[in-house]
């Protein structure tokens, strides 16, 4: 069982997610790879104090790298689209 400590990694700032921000107010978040979207939603309302409308999760596969003569791969990754209701935002960087 996750702790909703654990569940969110990091937010995921990209042009991509700026874009999505401004027009669908969806914020995208790293996750810990066995977070379920009950988890997410739970946490993003309890650590942000907001209304979470619908969570959208998608797993990147590792990828294989060149490490001398060998290969080596690196580990999977969780990402969670996280759309909030109308008039509501999340701050990640206040008072800049």
């Amino acid at each position: 069982m996750l702790g909703l400590e654990s569940v969110l990694v990091k937010p995921l700032l990209t042009e991509k997610t700026s874009k999505e921000t401004e027009t669908y107010n969806r914020y995208a978040f790293v996750v810990d790879i066995k977070a379920n979207k009950n988890h997410i939603k739970n946490a993003v309302e309890k650590f942000f104090d907001v209304k979470v409308l619908n969570v959208r999760t998608s797993v990147l596969p590792g990828k294989t790298k060149r490490a001398g003569k060998g290969f080596k791969k690196t580990a999977k990754s969780k990402k969670a689209y996280v759309q909030l209701q109308d008039g509501q935002k999340i701050e990640f960087f206040k008072g800049i």
